[in-house]
This record gives C-alpha cells, sequence and structure tokens, in this order.
C-alpha cells in the first residue's frame, strides 16, 4: 500500500471510530435507523393531520384571484419572517416563472422579504415592524394583492401590512398556523391551517403555494 493509501485508510478508520465515540452508549447503528423512521413517520402521520384540514374553498379563491391578476396585471405582494420569508421568495418565483413558460407571461409578483437593502433601511431607520408596509406604500396600488404567510399570524410587521392593506383598498391573505393570531381577522381571506408546529405550518405555506402554482399552469 502506497503513502497516499495508507493515509486515506487511517483518515476512513478515524471517522467511522469518530462516528461510534458520538453514537450514545446502547444505540446501534441498526437502533438508529429505526429511531429515525419512527421520528420521520410521526412527523409525516403530523403533517398529513393538518394538510387534510386545508380549508380548500379558500385556497380557490386566492387561485381564482391570482388568475385574474394574470389576467388583467395587477400586481400580487408575498411577505414573512424567518422561514415564511424564504417561502414568500420561494413562491414569488414560482408565480413568475412557474405558472407559464411563454416569455414575459408571468404574475407581476415580488416577495417584500428579498432585498437587504430595502428591509435594513427600513428597519434601521424607522423600525422592524415597518418593512412591509412602507414598501407597499411605495409599490401597491389599489386592488393589488398582498398574501401574509405567517405561523403566528402575530408578527408585527405582518399585522403592519395588513392593516396598510386595508387603508390601500388591496385585497390581503393570509396563510396562517397555529391559532391565525391577529391576522386571521385582518386578512380579507384566510387560509388558516390550525397546526401547533412551526415547521408544519411553513410546509403547509409552500403546499398550499404549489397547489395553487399547477392550477394557474393548467389555465395558462
Amino acid at each position: 500500500m502506497n503513502l497516499a493509501a495508507q493515509v486515506d485508510s487511517t483518515d476512513q478508520m478515524n471517522r467511522t471510530s469518530a462516528v461510534k465515540q458520538d453514537r450514545p452508549a446502547g444505540l446501534t447503528e441498526g437502533n438508529e435507523s429505526i429511531e429515525f423512521a419512527s421520528f420521520a413517520g410521526d412527523y409525516l402521520a403530523r403533517a398529513t393531520a393538518a394538510f387534510v384540514r386545508i380549508p380548500l374553498a379558500q385556497v380557490e379563491q386566492l387561485a381564482r384571484e391570482l388568475l385574474d391578476c394574470w389576467r388583467t396585471g395587477r400586481q400580487v405582494f408575498l411577505i414573512g419572517n424567518g422561514g415564511s420569508a424564504a417561502n414568500a421568495a420561494h413562491l414569488a418565483n414560482d408565480f413568475i416563472y412557474g405558472i407559464s413558460k411563454k416569455f414575459g407571461s408571468g404574475l407581476r409578483v415580488n416577495a417584500l422579504s428579498a432585498n437587504a437593502s430595502v428591509l435594513t433601511c427600513i428597519g434601521n431607520d424607522v423600525g422592524y415592524e415597518a418593512i412591509f408596509e412602507y414598501q407597499l406604500a411605495v409599490l401597491a396600488q389599489p386592488g393589488d394583492v398582498l398574501i401574509a404567510l405567517s405561523g403566528s399570524g402575530n408578527s408585527a410587521n405582518v399585522i403592519r401590512a395588513l392593516e396598510h392593506a386595508r387603508r390601500a383598498k388591496l385585497r390581503s391573505y393570509g396563510i396562517l398556523g397555529f391559532s391565525g393570531g391577529r391576522a386571521l381577522d385582518l386578512a380579507d381571506c384566510a387560509i388558516h391551517v390550525p397546526v401547533d408546529d412551526m415547521q408544519i405550518s411553513e410546509d403547509s405555506q409552500v403546499l398550499i403555494g404549489h397547489m395553487v402554482v399547477q392550477w394557474l399552469y393548467e389555465h395558462s
């Protein structure tokens, strides 16, 4: 065996030894697989229980609203914090490109969580609770659509944006988890998935968004 092969072999043995040392006492590799499979099965069961409670009538209302936005040129704005901010950017991408492969044929959509310069400027100069409201005041016109993604439904910047939507005559939708929070009553249409789990709440945002994306694609 040459020197390089000896070094590789030694490194592999050290990594394997380290993994075995990190494993809790009494937990074998086979038991680890069983434990993870049980955990994953429980997560999938909880997620499925939440997904079957998605209010499809409200999702259809959102889908038809977005179809009309597509046909009339009304703008759509998505907001959210943390994982919901990432989901807002993800769905904005899908609404621009995923609903149609024809050049120039997508929704006029913005994820207001995506521009770090704008967010940090408003957050620093005015306050984090104003980061979405201030953007809407500049960009949105009456009749445009706001989609708020929120697990708790109580984030101050989401609430301020929904309040602005009412004053500015925007149509507002909330995709909400947990109890729905204050956003449940502020949104014109609340798509409430009552699950007390932030990750599954965020899963439901993407599931609902992709459901609408595929429906719009069928109507392109």
